[in-house]
């Protein structure tokens, strides 16, 4: 994992910008901020991006990211993660990934059921949106093992286990 952190430093920092959009991620005392760059930092170090990479981290909450979900899915129930990639063509060495947003009560729900820190948990979610961002996608079964065999390298990078592993392993992404 050193040679994550060494790539990382060798090229410009990407341009993360994390807005908080409702109160709830500030009243737990994640630090949400911090971890989302973080764990966004580690996801684009793992992978060979062209340029430098900006996107943007929406915190938000379950009724935002359940509209969004019936808008753009098709579904009409909250989820943890979407991941809107921007298509634009990358300009000046700047490459617009595109926009993640994720939903409080649903990340810390998982969380719990889960039994893993709601830090560790928005960590990967960051990670896996990330990753869906840069073109990676788990529909089928080859490319969710590719994905996750990804995202579980990229967690432990950050210090924090594996969250497919036993013994409670959380549900598979995007299969809700």
């Amino acid at each position: 994992m050193k040679g994550m952190r060494s790539r990382s430093r060798s090229r410009a920092k990407a341009g993360i910008a994390v807005l908080i959009l409702s109160p709830l991620w500030r009243a737990t005392g994640l630090r949400p901020v911090q971890t989302v760059r973080r764990a966004a930092q580690a996801a684009l170090a793992a992978c060979e991006t062209v340029g430098t990479p900006d996107l943007s981290v929406a915190l938000s909450n379950d009724a935002e990211l359940r509209e969004l979900n019936r808008i753009w899915r098709g579904k009409d129930r909250p989820t943890n993660v979407l991941a809107f990639p921007s298509g634009a063509v990358a300009a000046g060495g700047r490459s617009p990934l595109g926009d993640i947003i994720l939903a409080f009560e649903t990340v810390a729900l998982e969380a719990e059921r889960g039994r893993v820190a709601v830090s560790d948990h928005l960590s990967h979610l960051v990670v896996h949106g990330v990753l869906h961002l840069l073109g990676y996608d788990h529909e089928k079964p080859a490319d969710a093992r590719r994905m996750e065999g990804l995202e579980v390298r990229v967690l432990a990078g950050l210090g924090i286990p594996d969250p497919y592993a036993a013994p409670r392993p959380l549900r598979r992404l995007g299969k809700r």
